[in-house]
């Protein structure tokens, strides 16, 4: 009983915190990974300047592209400061009754290494065609295109090469942005290196993961009234994520930029596929079954803003 109305104080204590915590960093970019606060480290064995695909060799934007959702200033340090110590009271008196009763306190698990992650290479086993370069630079040509994406308001673009679940948890992100009436500006993006990490396999799907190091300018604008809500028009942002992408097993590498054709099975209609695709004359998602790499997870790792 008592285990459970702490957890419930706690997620209460937790909520507020995140409240107010979330306003003051101000998040950005596609997916909400950019804000005003550096966060992470060095990232693994991602290096920002020395890659080979480093800024003079990586992929540019050429020209701006825009992304994310604004949010104000936030309710200052001290209301964060206050709900800390009060998590910290309520975890202290927990603690006491829990040893008093001679129990233990749960300990939560660390997390959860990724079993089973194999050298890209394994994939050419079944795939010769396969390409590391060339899975590279499309996974440095879609983080622009959906920057892009973000930016225009028009999220349809990257059905095809999302999971749903990915593409309907950005689409409500960007709903909240297109309510707030805010638009984020991402520009001059570079992506200085795109190293992957290695791949898994099962029955169903391949994986592979890959960290993704971009230089972004990153602020966020009033619709109305054209005034910076959040971010620098001129400050450089680093960021670093780690990108999984999914395909049928199976699969193998076809070089042509070019969609699928399938029909709509509602109504019969041409469609162009990858992963997904919204009927233009009816309205209904037809999923392919056999699918070529797709986002199924973006998580941001680190940022580090510039001089």
């Amino acid at each position: 009983m008592k285990h459970t109305r702490f957890l419930r104080l706690l997620g209460i204590a937790l909520a507020l915190l995140l409240l107010c915590a979330l306003p003051a960093f101000s998040l950005a970019d596609a997916g909400n990974f950019s804000g005003d606060s550096d966060y992470g480290g060095s990232g693994g064995s991602s290096d920002w300047g020395s890659s080979s695909w480093g800024s003079s060799g990586g992929w540019d934007s050429g020209s701006g592209y825009t992304s994310g959702s604004g949010s104000g200033s936030g309710l200052g340090l001290f209301p964060v400061i206050l709900i800390v110590f009060i998590v910290l009271v309520l975890y202290g008196r927990f603690s006491k009754n829990m040893k008093a009763a001679g129990k233990n306190a749960p300990v939560s698990p660390g997390p959860i290494a990724r079993q089973g992650l194999m050298p890209v290479s394994k994939l050419l086993e079944t795939d010769p065609e396969f390409s590391e370069n060339e899975i590279k630079e499309r996974i440095a040509n879609l983080y622009i295109k959906l920057q892009s994406a973000w930016q225009d308001k028009k999220w349809d673009p990257m059905r095809a090469h999302m999971t749903d679940q990915l593409y309907n948890q950005f689409g409500r992100q960007l709903d909240e942005l297109i309510r707030n009436r805010r638009t984020n500006y991402v520009e001059r993006i570079a992506v200085l290196s795109v190293n992957l990490m290695g791949v898994m396999q099962d029955e169903v799907n391949d994986t592979l993961v890959a960290r993704v190091n971009t230089r972004i300018v990153d602020y966020t604008l009033d619709d109305a009234t054209g005034a910076v809500v959040s971010g620098n028009r001129s400050k450089e942002r680093f960021m670093e994520y780690e990108w999984t992408l999914i395909r049928s097993r199976g699969v193998k590498t076809e070089h042509s930029e070019h969609a699928e054709t399938v029909h709509c099975a509602n109504c019969g209609a041409p469609l162009e596929i990858s992963y997904s695709a919204k009927c233009e004359y009816c309205g209904a998602v037809t999923v392919n079954s056999q699918y070529d790499w797709v986002i199924s997870s973006i998580k941001g790792i680190s940022q580090r803003s510039g001089s």
